[in-house]
């Protein structure tokens, strides 16, 4: 987390490239096209959007617990993020440890993981309030994917669960229960001591 920097477009892919490829942004985001994807409260008009519209809906979607691209059938390394209008107010950004959670889990529900899969769409997290806000063009072109529950840390062996808003069902598990297993992981992740909140 560095503070006070001057970050621009060109400053913020040239730090990107030395960790790997850029992605180019997912049909259908504000910045589609290009290597950014805009995660903005302000609309056309220059102000901030009321609750209701989209924009704000999508970022309700933003702030729940999420592995960003688990929808893809190539998940991203890693997120770059940079602020560039900060409000007097709020615009936290919280991360989880889902390795320190893991660890903490029952032997027995660790061990049943590693052997588990689960079904991320990118549809799945984008519900609030009952308003599907992927379109049917976007839903086709981000079928979802079926990844192992738990992935290990080539480097140092640590083990965290794959998991969190689009993950919607486990493989070979009744659609209830393995939306419920999710989400009680998806507390255990996110218990007091799992995450770090950058102000």
């Amino acid at each position: 987390m560095l503070r006070n920097q001057d970050v621009t477009d060109q400053t913020q892919l040239a730090f990107s490239d030395r960790l790997g490829p850029p992605e180019v942004t997912k049909f259908g985001s504000q910045g589609e096209g290009t290597y950014f994807v805009i995660l903005s409260t302000i609309g056309l008009a220059g102000k901030v959007e009321p609750t209701d519209h989209r924009i704000a809906m999508r970022n309700k979607v933003n702030q729940l617990w999420h592995i960003d691209a688990s929808f893809k059938r190539v998940p991203a390394l890693t997120s770059i993020l940079s602020a560039r209008i900060i409000p007097a107010s709020g615009g936290e950004t919280e991360f989880a440890s889902t390795r320190l959670a893991f660890e903490r889990l029952d032997p027995g529900l660790r061990a049943s993981l590693e052997d588990s899969f689960a079904w991320h769409d990118y549809t799945h997290s984008q519900r609030p309030d009952r308003r599907d806000l992927a379109s049917a063009k976007k839903r086709a072109a981000l079928p979802g994917q079926c990844w192992r529950m738990v992935w290990r840390n080539p480097l140092n062996g640590h083990s965290a669960p794959y998991i969190a808003s689009h993950a919607g069902g486990i493989e070979g598990m009744e659609a209830t229960a393995g939306r419920k297993l999710i989400e009680d992981l998806m507390v255990a992740a996110t218990a007091p001591g799992t995450s770090y909140l950058h102000q």
